[in-house]
């Protein structure tokens, strides 16, 4: 299994309010975590820090007793561990005056050779790449895509709809905060792609797939991904990170 991550502050952005981690926790295990931080200030990338780092080393920490036997299992530990990461961007914004109101998005994946499981909040997405083709395996936590599943725009105008940025979760602005969370199998060769809005605003699925299966090296493929979208203009900061089984 190979691990790559990246991140750019983008053509626009002073800070870089994007966070990732990714960990190998044992021969054919990784954790990986993407978020997205919002927030005045510096509040946004203090949120998505602390996210990545409270998400990843509840994982980190309950798999040090051994992963998890049974299907349910797998996901109560992802679940607690985004659970873990609410609380402390909650009581930390609770806590300090000038993080009031903060949030991320997050995105994670408990990665095995032969499965995954992805978790999501926001509107940060995970990618199955397979066959020349890319897969959305998380569906965004956003305004544009209520309409887009209650038939009102498509996605294609999703893209492009003026309030596009407002999602409807995020990690640390409440108590609690529901997930959603699913299960594959994989296969030797699959890549899974998470990413910020950064990455998907400006390139496309169709982009995402070619780009792949025209790349064999997938350190090279993240940091093309990466150049493509700064020469797009890059409005916002951008997050790659991948996993190679």
């Amino acid at each position: 299994m190979k691990l790559y991550g990246m991140t750019d502050v983008g053509r626009a952005r002073r800070d870089n309010q994007d966070s990732y981690a990714f960990r190998q926790l044992g021969d054919d295990l990784a954790i990986l975590v993407v978020c997205d931080g919002m927030g005045g200030a510096q509040s946004g990338s203090v949120a998505s820090a602390v996210a990545a780092e409270a998400f990843t080393a509840a994982v980190e920490e309950r798999c040090a007793g051994g992963l998890p036997q049974d299907d349910g299992g797998r996901q109560r530990m992802l679940i607690e561990a985004c659970d873990a990461a609410n609380r402390q961007v909650f009581d930390m914004a609770q806590q300090n005056e000038e993080c009031q109101g903060m949030g991320t998005t997050l995105v994670g994946a408990l990665v095995t050779p032969t499965e995954a499981y992805v978790l999501n909040v926001g509107d940060s997405r995970c990618y199955l790449l397979r066959d020349g083709a890319a897969r959305q395996l998380t569906t965004d936590h956003s305004y544009v895509q209520l309409l887009v599943s209650r038939g009102e725009i498509t996605p294609e105008e999703a893209r492009h709809h003026p309030k596009k940025n407002i999602i409807t979760r995020a990690v640390g602005v409440d108590s609690e905060v529901g997930c959603d969370i699913q299960r594959l199998d994989l296969c030797p060769g699959d890549r899974l792609l998470l990413c910020s809005d950064g990455l998907t605003n400006v390139l496309d699925d169709s982009v995402l797939a070619e780009q792949s299966a025209g790349e064999e090296d997938a350190e090279r493929y993240v940091r093309t991904l990466l150049d493509m979208t700064l020469e797009g203009g890059a409005p916002d900061n951008v997050t790659v990170v991948l996993a190679e089984i």
